[in-house]
């Protein structure tokens, strides 16, 4: 896989995961990673990097708010093999592509409940 990644000699190049196989997978694919990590506090990224990795939405939102771009590392799993830690061989045979989103939050209109906190 070839992935526009890292055009730029001082934007950082964050692969967030806990996962060892998604780890090896990465390097196998010989992106230009310049920082991996377990976990991504968003105040770090700055203007211009790039986040890889699977985040939570709103993790997601705040990176591409601080002018970073967050490709996801897409992986279609049967339902047999959620919760299983998989090894960079077991995720080659199957469809991982790393995507990019760009994602915002957006307010609340009619919430489904008004006595819940909605942002």
């Amino acid at each position: 896989m070839k992935a526009n990644i890292g055009n730029s000699t001082s934007e950082t190049v964050w692969f967030v995961s806990r996962h060892p196989g998604a780890i090896t997978w990465a390097k196998a694919q010989k992106l230009r990673v310049t920082r991996w990590v377990s976990h991504l506090e968003s105040a770090d990224v700055g203007a211009g990097d790039t986040v890889i990795g699977s985040l939570p939405v709103n993790l997601a939102a705040r990176v591409c708010e601080r002018g970073g771009r967050y490709l996801h590392l897409s992986i279609i799993l049967p339902a047999h093999l959620r919760g299983v830690e998989l090894s960079a061989s077991e995720m080659d045979g199957l469809a991982v592509e790393l995507r990019a989103f760009s994602v915002i939050e957006l307010p609340v209109e009619n919430p489904p409940n008004p006595r819940l906190h909605f942002r």
